[in-house]
């Protein structure tokens, strides 16, 4: 929900989900890093203005005299290996495939991007242990599916999240879940995209 809220820009129920997240358990760092994961697929502006609603909703709890837990912080990088290399093994244990075939048509036709994709993207972030890769995968999922007409990239994804160990039962109520943040349509695409995926796998 807080990744989908944001993603759109429903600080409204932005701010219901993170007080939400916050009673269920989530500390504030888990629940940062979901904030700052997301800028990768819906742009810093749609990010900052998360954090900008989490910072509100902190307060307000702290007025309430809820001290909330911070939780752990994300452990030092200490791989001395270029951050593209470092990327590259991110990727290759996802998607559980080398990446020494060739590269899709975008990535050659605009090589700069290759390059951001595997040193920030994928060592970056994913490197950031504060969330494991199923959770930033369900944060990513959240925020393609609610932005919508990104099914291409939803498959991989959804590949994906079903690589680092969510299940086809957590998937399908995660698209229930959009038709409540989102809309029908969305969910009704996305689902379409995990019967492929699935379909695909089997």
């Amino acid at each position: 929900k807080i990744a989908s809220f944001t993603a759109q820009g429903k600080m409204e129920e932005l701010s219901v989900a993170l007080d939400h997240g916050l009673d269920e358990g989530l500390t504030v760092n888990e629940i940062k890093e979901v904030l700052v994961h997301l800028y990768a697929y819906s742009g810093f502006p749609r990010s900052i203005r998360g954090l900008q609603t989490f910072l509100e909703v902190i307060e307000k709890r702290k007025e309430q005299g809820i001290q909330d837990d911070w939780g752990k912080e994300a452990s030092p990088i200490v791989d001395s290996r270029s951050k593209y290399d470092r990327g590259i093994e991110t990727l290759e244990e996802l998607v559980l495939a080398k990446m020494d075939g060739p590269k899709p048509a975008y990535q050659q036709f605009s090589p700069e991007m290759d390059v951001f994709l595997k040193e920030h993207l994928f060592a970056d972030l994913f490197e950031r242990d504060v969330l494991t890769y199923a959770q930033r995968e369900l944060t990513t999922i959240s925020v393609i599916a609610s932005l919508g007409n990104l099914d291409p990239m939803l498959r991989g994804h959804m590949n994906i999240s079903l690589n680092v160990g969510l299940t086809a039962a957590q998937l399908e109520e995660f698209v229930k879940l959009i038709e409540v943040t989102a809309d029908q349509e969305k969910a009704d695409d996305a689902y379409n995209v995990l019967e492929a995926v699935l379909a695909a796998r089997e």
